[in-house]
């Protein structure tokens, strides 16, 4: 062999382990991203991961451990690698002892070309948000069904790729591609509309909605401000407060319209009716409460306001720990014990809040590696919950559940954890999960199940026990979740189940182990309640006595009521300029409910949430109904009368 035949094979098999290095490197920079959420322009070579990127030693393990599943090393890794190349160059060392060099698992999905920008765009914004890797990304998958790519992360997404191809910032809330691909293709053709004439178009569409007067220009009435709370959520400036500056111009707005009506303070105890300072006016009214989610009507009980003052006199204002450090009371023990009972299932741990308990409970039991599987109209702190925990996400249709099943059916990998979630009523639309059939389906595919029972926790039930117990499921549900600031009228969330699943979640659910308890004073408070409402029943009769009586009403009025069987009634207006007048309109008359907007439902799908109690009487209900029907007349949701 010559030695110009010897150079130049050592030139080739120098440039194929060096593309062999580069697909390792590329792997693990994919992996630190969906484990990180940065974008890759971060992930350099000498990135320290905890001094340059902030990965602390949960997510450094976490991230090792994908590295060894992606590439199939047997032998664990060395200790000491605290940067991407040497990281790689460990990764590149056991391929070769083990005679596999370069071989990362392959992808379902062939590589990006680097000359198609739309497609890199795509793929590296849905990375930066979902947790994903670009392996776990088919182009083809839908977003929801699929990958568990809401509404609103979509937004976020879109925005992403409006920045980096030139777009314009306002794209983000235009575009509802159902998969990539299809967001691929909206995103060339808009790119193509915007290099051709369509800027110009554009342009002028934003300055003709715009609101300046010109000079010598007569002054006109302000337009309708169309912006939604969406539009600022992914405002891009060198100056991170610069969309709050914004916001805050549409809030005014909206406040000096008497629209935006959020966080009023009450004067007064919360019952049928509520005393409430209006800071736009600087006047107290008395209004008709159905904004309440006091459903059994406890939270104002001389016995559970004494249990209050009497375990706040013993055991002071609050415990200045977390429960594993000097937090724990007796009446936490209690109140725990008494939770369980009240459920029927063998023990419970309590949280600072519902939030917390989903947040921690869901992080804590699924990992990147399980599937969790979310009703579309779950509240937020399941799909924040869902995040944290960084597992793959699947959203089925709301209350389907064929989709539900061919979603089971899709990712039925025995080898990795599954957990359906779902509320028990859902918050904003009133209506019940399909439990009978999720635990059905549960149980054919091997995934366990949850039930968030924020809202049906004193309502479902004849004893007001939660959803389980309304469709007769008592220990067939694997984990019941719920709020104790609604019904059981304190604070806090907990969450029931086997004791050894709640045992392991006192240990590693971050949000009940590094945060203090509720205080001894509402713990005492909440076993009061729960006293009342097992000694009497009738407040859950009640209860729904006065559901079925305004329901009628307001059905017969002609109102959207869509499917609700819960004590909360929504009144559906879709348009938000509407929705936010006939709001208005009912609070001139005395009446307070919730105008739900964007997040709290997607743009086009708002209205009024009613929230019925034990406490409302005969009057109040008639009174709230004929309230109703003539805010809804005159802000044009029912027709006028005659």
């Amino acid at each position: 062999m010559t030695d110009a035949t010897t150079a130049t094979t050592t030139a080739a098999t120098a440039a194929v382990k060096g593309h062999e290095g580069a697909a390792v490197r590329r792997e693990i920079v994919d992996i630190i991203a969906s484990r990180t959420l940065y974008d890759e322009s971060y992930l350099l070579p000498e990135s320290h991961f905890e001094a340059d990127l902030g990965i602390d030693s949960v997510i450094h393990e976490s991230i090792l451990a994908l590295v060894k599943e992606r590439f199939a090393l047997a032998a664990p890794l060395p200790d000491g690698l605290y940067t991407i190349r040497a990281l790689t160059a460990a990764v590149e060392e056991a391929l070769a002892a083990a005679g596999r060099a370069g071989a990362a698992v392959p992808s379902p999905e062939p590589a990006p070309a680097p000359e198609d920008p739309v497609l890199e765009a795509v793929l590296r914004a849905a990375m930066h948000h979902t947790q994903y890797r670009r392996d776990q990304l088919p182009l083809d998958a839908d977003f929801e069904g699929e990958l568990g790519i809401d509404s609103v992360v979509l937004v976020s997404i879109v925005a992403d790729c409006a920045r980096d191809l030139g777009l314009p910032d306002d794209l983000a809330g235009t575009l509802t591609a159902p998969s990539p691909r299809d967001l691929i293709a909206e995103l060339r053709a808009y790119r193509a509309t915007e290099d051709g004439d369509g800027a110009g178009a554009a342009t002028a569409t934003r300055t003709a909605t715009g609101t300046g007067t010109g000079t010598g220009t007569p002054a006109l009435p302000a337009p309708w401000d169309s912006r939604s709370m969406k539009d600022f959520v992914e405002g891009r400036d060198g100056d991170l407060f610069a969309k709050t500056r914004s916001f805050r111009s549409h809030l005014r707005g909206r406040e000096a319209e008497h629209l935006y009506w959020y966080g009023m303070p009450l004067h007064s105890r919360c019952g049928n009716r509520a005393l409430i300072l209006d800071e736009l006016t600087g006047q107290k009214r008395e209004f008709l409460m159905f904004a309440s989610n006091n459903y059994l009507g406890v939270a104002n009980h001389p016995k559970v306001i004494e249990a209050v003052c009497e375990a706040t006199r013993s055991f002071g204002a609050t415990h200045t720990g977390s429960r594993f450090i000097g937090g724990t009371n007796m009446l936490h023990k209690e109140l725990e014990r008494r939770l369980a009972a009240f459920k029927g299932r063998p023990a419970c741990i309590v949280y600072p809040g519902g939030y917390a308990a989903n947040l921690g409970t869901i992080s804590a039991l699924v990992k990147s590696y399980d599937t969790l599987i979310v009703d579309k109209l779950n509240h937020m702190s399941i799909v924040d919950g869902a995040r944290l925990s960084g597992a793959v996400r699947k959203i089925y249709q709301h209350n389907d559940m064929a989709d539900l099943e061919r979603i089971l059916k899709r990712c039925d990998d025995r080898t990795a954890g599954k957990l359906i979630v779902a509320d028990g009523v859902f918050s904003m639309h009133g209506d019940i999960c399909d439990l009978p059939e999720i635990v059905r389906l549960g149980k054919e595919y091997g995934a366990r199940v949850m039930v968030d029972d924020a809202h049906a926790t004193g309502v479902l039930g004849a004893r007001g026990t939660g959803t389980a117990e309304h469709f007769g499921l008592k220990g067939e549900v694997d984990l019941e979740l719920g709020t104790m600031s609604k019904s059981l009228a304190g604070m806090g969330g907990f969450v029931v189940g086997d004791e050894d699943v709640v045992e392991y979640l006192r240990f590693y659910a971050n949000s009940y182990v590094f945060a203090a308890g509720i205080p001894a004073g509402v713990a005492a408070g909440l076993i009061a309640s729960l006293d009342l409402i097992e000694s009497e029943p009738e407040r859950v009769t009640r209860l729904w006595s006065n559901i079925r009586f305004l329901h009628g009403l307001l059905a017969d009025a002609g109102f959207d009521l869509e499917h609700s069987e819960s004590a909360i009634l929504p009144l559906v207006v879709g348009d938000e300029r509407r929705a936010l007048e006939m709001g208005r309109a009912v609070r001139a008359r005395g009446l307070f409910c919730q105008t739900v907007v964007f997040p709290g439902v997607p743009l086009g799908d708002a209205r009024l949430r009613v929230s019925v109690t034990c406490e409302h009487t005969r009057e109040d209900l008639e009174s709230a109904a004929g309230i109703f029907v003539d805010a809804a007349r005159e802000t044009g949701v029912l027709p006028k009368a005659g």
